[in-house]
């Protein structure tokens, strides 16, 4: 009998094990980490037949390869890419019944930046803080995938859905941010305020899970002090010395010292997995009532 195991014949620049990440561990320093855009992930488990909380695999540009020790259903979803099997194209954003022992490939992002790979069953990785999620900052979770790796798989608990393409959101031509004003806008000059509101940036290379870095215009500080550390959240905008805005994303640190300008609201959040290196950013003001 074939076991519930996936092998890894090609891991990408950087594929992880991803779920809805580890909340509430904020005052132990551990970030929430998790998918970046966590409605592709619930879409592809939805497809290969998961619950929504279980662990995928999110790939970063260039994809992955995988081989299955026993009959399995995959759904790819995020970042539209091609996909194969042995060799022979399948769907992307619907169910593929991949048999033992063949290779399915997932190909590189043709627009966006991350795919989210379901299998039937979950990648069953032992959890960690009730999370099986890599997290890149402090390194809780599975190691990042590397070539020749087994990864275990939970036993697949409902049917895989009957469709032949989901509709899905596409990666942002534009990346509009909701923002709120954060706990230290007043160490900002009015001017700052105006420029994050009203200037376009644009998303650095630099960028990865830990926080989207921005280029653009400097926002000045009307205080020159420096900050004693506290907490950040999901969704911070922090202005580090360059002046040039940082949103904290999934693996933030849980403090930091540098001004929290605004927060995003966590609803435009996914979008800003799949914006490529050079993709507008347009931080829109949300009044509080």
């Amino acid at each position: 009998m074939t076991d519930r195991a996936l092998a890894v014949v090609r891991a990408g620049a950087l594929t992880t094990v991803q779920d809805r990440g580890r909340p509430g561990h904020a005052h132990l320093g551990v970030p929430r980490s998790g998918a970046l855009d966590g409605p592709a992930a619930a879409l592809a488990n939805r497809l290969a037949g998961n619950p929504a909380d279980a662990a995928v695999l999110e790939t970063t540009l260039d994809g992955c390869a995988l081989r299955p020790r026993s009959p399995v259903v995959v759904a790819v979803t995020g970042a539209p890419c091609p996909v194969a099997v042995d060799g022979r194209p399948v769907a992307w954003g619907a169910p593929v019944r991949v048999p033992p022992g063949s290779v399915v490939d997932i190909g590189a992002a043709t627009w966006g930046v991350r795919s989210y790979v379901a299998v039937s069953g979950g990648i069953a990785v032992d959890p960690v803080l009730g999370s099986r999620s890599t997290d890149l900052l402090s390194g809780l979770g599975p190691a990042p995938l590397t070539d020749g790796a087994v990864l275990p798989l939970g036993t697949p608990a409902g049917l895989p859905a009957r469709v032949d393409v989901a509709p899905q959101p596409a990666p942002p031509a534009e990346l509009v941010l909701r923002v709120t004003p954060g706990p230290r806008d007043d160490w900002f000059t009015p001017e700052a305020l105006r420029v994050l509101t009203s200037r376009t940036y644009h998303v650095s290379p630099a960028s990865n899970r830990i926080g989207l870095r921005t280029t653009g215009p400097a926002l000045e500080r009307a205080r020159p002090e420096e900050l004693p550390s506290e907490g950040v959240v999901l969704g911070a905008v922090q202005v580090p010395p360059d002046g040039r805005p940082v949103v904290f994303l999934a693996d933030h640190p849980t403090t930091g010292g540098y001004p929290v300008i605004a927060v995003v609201h966590p609803t435009t959040l996914p979008a800003a997995a799949q914006a490529t290196p050079g993709t507008p950013i347009r931080f829109a003001a949300v009044h509080r009532r």
